[in-house]
């Protein structure tokens, strides 16, 4: 694990950094915390924001899938534990749902920081929309970023999860817009007899040497 004070500039491979936070299910150390598990931490401005509000209840909505999956979430916002506390508590109340994941106090922008989130000169005091997709090893996977005035696509948080262990279990690559259950991408030929056995083979769907497709049995 990178220390709390590596520089903040994340990669896909890299490790996840360690760190140790107060939230609203109380203190943790990330790496104890995540325990092998594959991780979405996701960074928000501000609580009692609207665009933050409708997320979390999106949030909420998907959490028991990704449950499902071996995943867990975990998020972060500049905010004061009191405050999260008290917004959780109010989306809860108004619109009928259940925070079950804890959310990082991140007063001193330690988390935010360590993790690149603070995103200047967009946003120089809050973290911009941000979400790491961690795998079991703590190896950082996927990232996306999206600006404080766009929510983020839920459906596609998913989706991404889905082909990442996808991918991880069977060795293949998914195409432009992929689902579970459509066809995934066969890696490439390394040499001109398995380009043209591509070609010859009845169990892919193959348009053109190099884009072989199955389906996953």
């Amino acid at each position: 694990m990178i220390e709390n004070n590596a520089a903040a500039s994340i990669r896909l491979g890299d490790l996840a950094p360690d760190f140790e936070a107060v939230t609203t299910h109380g203190p943790i150390q990330f790496s104890s915390w995540q325990d092998g598990r594959w991780t979405i931490l996701f960074s928000h401005p501000a609580d009692f924001t609207p665009v933050c509000t409708t997320e979390f209840v999106e949030f909420s909505r998907i959490q028991e899938t990704l449950e499902g999956k071996g995943v867990a979430l975990l998020g972060c916002s500049v905010d004061s534990l009191h405050s999260h506390i008290a917004w959780v508590r109010d989306i809860e109340e108004r619109f009928s749902v259940e925070i079950g994941f804890p959310v990082i106090a991140d007063l001193d922008q330690s988390v935010s920081r360590l993790y690149g989130m603070i995103h200047q000169p967009t946003m120089t005091t809050a973290p911009a929309r941000t979400v790491f997709f961690i795998d079991g090893a703590s190896t950082v996977r996927a990232m996306i970023t999206y600006p404080p005035e766009i929510g983020r696509s839920f459906d596609e948080i998913v989706r991404v999860i889905d082909a990442l262990q996808t991918s991880d279990e069977h060795g293949v690559a998914c195409p432009a817009n992929w689902r579970p259950g459509d066809e995934v991408i066969v890696t490439p030929p390394e040499t001109m007899d398995e380009a043209q056995s591509r070609m010859e083979d009845p169990k892919l769907n193959t348009p053109a040497w190099y884009v072989a497709r199955r389906k996953i049995q």
